[in-house]
């Protein structure tokens, strides 16, 4: 008899938690939730909220909110290049 199969998997084991319906650090969540959508969350960082998404749904529901808002953004930002008379005199006044 094969002992595995008796043992709950790691996403049955997450819906057993409860889900959190308020967050008590919500305003460190949301440096976190920052720091990953701008990639520069550390490896600890993107743990610990990967850790803390399975639980918290405000947090669930401010990464969804914050992500959309970025990816969004990114689609309506028209990028163009700085002329280069404009890159010329900003270049001509930082090193004067």
């Amino acid at each position: 008899m094969n002992a595995s199969s008796n043992t709950p998997s790691v996403t049955e084991e997450v819906q057993k938690k409860p889900m959190k319906q308020n967050c008590e650090h919500h305003a460190d969540c949301m440096k976190i939730i920052q720091a990953i959508l701008d990639d520069e969350a550390t490896d600890a960082e993107k743990e610990h909220f990967r850790d803390n998404m399975d639980r918290c749904i405000p947090c669930i529901e401010s990464y969804r909110l914050e992500k959309c808002i970025k990816d969004s953004l990114q689609l309506k930002v028209e990028k163009k290049p700085c002329p280069q008379n404009i890159l010329n005199t900003i270049l001509s006044k930082i090193n004067s």
